[in-house]
């Protein structure tokens, strides 16, 4: 036990180098760990999720943040725990704040920008929702994660403890706002629990607010896909409009247009492109919008064989692709 408290106490000793990425690359094992899946987990789609776990979450982000803190001293030497006298409670504000405001824009812009949207493509391709879902993005989506750089830097500048709590109860919140078990629901189901629902809605991502943005369809007014951004804290979407409350869950998941595109190439979009046609990860992919519907945007250009899109045939079709 011993043993245990001094390992623990040299990582938090040692924040500002080693101890963070560990920290992170341990948060990352410990969510996957715990993946719970409602439906059959497809051979494909665990490759995928596999894979997107391995890269982004246990190389690419304490990567990251191991080499940043080994390159700030030599541009930022001066600013070394500069914020070392900041006490606890404003250093979690500071971090909790910076942190997910600025994820909340980058996923935003995700979803409203369609050359952006191929990158983060991959986290909404699963049919299913899941703890491990959490994990599941391109690396190319997480190696440019903009808050992954501030909250390093700001380790860096002395507000390592605050930034590891933020950290763990962050990957708490999102990774059981992905979870197929709604714990959410009780807070529904009795009047006498709903006040503590209206705050709790409106202030973290909960599985019924996150799971309407993996919804296939915005048609039930469940689903909201168009909207619904936060990731720890649900507050921004309601900050800035793109908020939808409905206190139910959609009946489906996933991209409608989705036809399993091989791991590698949703992992490592654009390096590596889809083999199947038609796919927005193909070489010849259309950029699809998510401000309309999808069906408006294909075009036929020659007979094909038919695609299957989640029970819908569309025969004789071919995706129009950008050149």
């Amino acid at each position: 036990m011993e043993a245990t408290i001094n390992f623990i106490k040299n990582i938090i000793d040692h924040l500002d180098s080693y101890g963070f990425p560990f920290l992170v690359f341990f948060i990352g094992v410990f969510e996957f760990s715990f993946g719970l899946y409602k439906n059959k987990w497809p051979k494909n789609e665990k490759w995928v999720d596999i894979a997107c776990f391995i890269l982004p979450r246990l190389i690419i982000r304490p990567a990251v943040a191991y080499f940043g803190l080994k390159f700030l001293p030599s541009v930022l030497p001066g600013l070394k725990e500069v914020f070392n006298w900041v006490p606890f409670f404003w250093g979690f504000i500071i971090i909790a704040i910076a942190d997910d405001l600025t994820q909340y824009w980058y996923h935003r812009l995700h979803h409203e920008i369609p050359w952006l949207w191929r990158f983060h493509r991959t986290h909404h391709s699963a049919s299913y929702m899941g703890m491990a879902m959490a994990s599941r993005q391109n690396a190319i989506y997480t190696l440019f994660f903009s808050q992954t750089y501030l909250t390093t830097a700001l380790v860096y500048m002395g507000l390592g403890i605050p930034a590891v709590v933020v950290k763990a109860i962050k990957g708490t919140i999102t990774t059981l706002a992905h979870s197929s078990i709604p714990w959410d629901a009780p807070l529904y189901k009795y009047k006498v629990l709903h006040p503590l629902a209206w705050v709790l809605e409106r202030l973290i991502s909960t599985p019924a607010t996150h799971h309407a943005h993996h919804a296939a369809t915005t048609d039930d007014g469940v689903g909201y896909y168009k909207g619904n951004f936060g990731n720890m804290f649900f507050l921004w979407d309601i900050i800035f409009g793109t908020a939808l409350i409905s206190r139910q869950y959609p009946k489906t998941y996933g991209i409608s247009h989705y036809e399993g595109d091989q791991w590698y190439a949703q992992l490592l979009w654009p390096i590596f492109k889809s083999k199947v046609t038609g796919s927005e990860l193909a070489a010849d992919g259309p950029v699809v919008r998510l401000d309309e519907p999808v069906e408006s945007q294909l075009s036929v250009v020659k007979p094909s064989e038919t695609v299957t899109q989640r029970g819908v045939k569309l025969n004789d079709l071919v995706l129009q692709g950008d050149k």
